[in-house]
């Protein structure tokens, strides 16, 4: 997270698009920093999922929201504590139940100030969106699972364990055959790896894995990014190959005792060969020394 950010992560509602009935994701147009922001509809209540980065990015999900809603009850959930995903949620105070799994709520508690310095260093337009932040807790924490009814619709919240962030939770409507990742899932991007030792150490090549493993064994119809364009399980495959690979040549050239330095400028080259197209090669580096540190753990 070194490199400065030159576009403003602002999120722009008027492209929202519908994906399902009562269902709708404002992209986040390959625009650094902005998330895709889901608002699933029930008959009763309304579910948005993330927030955008920074209290002037929510007022625009927000008032987007209850346009959407008309009068229906409002939730809001996040998909880890990351500022793009969570640093909007004081905007929601008072309007909407906010509503995310405990480890979650730990790593926004606990690490989020720090997160919160670490990117207003991204440059001069990611400090301004973050001007005004407040970190505030959820209204709602569950464990490992929660099941939101929002009136003829359920909505599954689902803690997956440490992986991109220890609190990590995947979001799935049922009845739409529709789930939204988070920073589980890029589309066209090389996974990001947050291993920042020794201040962050959280994230697990190994665990991440095994969370796409699972989640790819029971493929959804639309697959929704963190960042990146809409697809279908296909986006869960591309990421679960990835990190399998990632992985096993990582261990590979550890165990010849090859120096971190070296593994990562080979792994370097050949994922970049493999994945030209791909965004997002300075998480090439985190990502290798992250597998590095797990090798025989």
């Amino acid at each position: 997270m070194a490199e400065p950010v030159s576009s403003d992560p602002v999120v722009r509602v008027e492209t929202a698009q519908e994906i399902a009935r009562d269902l709708v994701v404002i992209p986040d147009r390959n625009v650094q920093l902005v998330p895709n922001i889901g608002i699933i509809g029930g008959n009763e209540a309304v579910l948005i999922v993330e927030t955008g980065m920074g209290p002037s990015n929510a007022e625009i999900v927000r008032k987007f929201a209850e346009d959407y809603a008309r009068g229906r009850k409002i939730y809001l959930t996040t998909t880890h504590f990351h500022p793009e995903h969570a640093f909007g949620a004081q905007t929601f105070a008072g309007e909407a139940t906010f509503l995310i799994n405990q480890a979650q709520a730990d790593d926004l508690k606990t690490k989020g100030p720090g997160y919160l310095e670490m990117f207003r260093g991204l440059g001069d337009v990611v400090a301004r969106r973050l001007e005004g932040v407040e970190l505030v807790q959820p209204d709602v924490v569950y464990d490992q699972a929660y099941d939101l009814d929002l009136g003829g619709r359920l909505v599954q919240l689902r803690a997956t364990g440490r992986a991109h962030s220890r609190g990590d939770q995947v979001v799935k409507v049922p009845d739409a055959d529709v789930l939204f990742t988070g920073d589980l899932v890029e589309a066209g991007q090389f996974a990001i790896f947050p291993w920042f030792p020794p201040h962050d150490v959280d994230v697990s090549g190994t665990r991440w894995l095994a969370v796409m493993q699972r989640l790819a064994a029971e493929p959804p119809r639309v697959v929704v990014p963190g960042h990146g364009a809409i697809g279908d399980a296909g986006l869960l495959t591309d990421v679960r190959d990835y990190l399998t690979l990632l992985r096993d040549e990582t261990w590979t050239r550890r165990d010849s005792a090859m120096s971190e330095e070296a593994i990562v400028e080979e792994i370097s080259a050949l994922m970049i060969q493999r994945h030209p197209e791909w965004a997002g090669r300075e998480w090439l580096e985190t990502g290798v020394k992250c597998l590095c540190s797990e090798h025989s753990a």
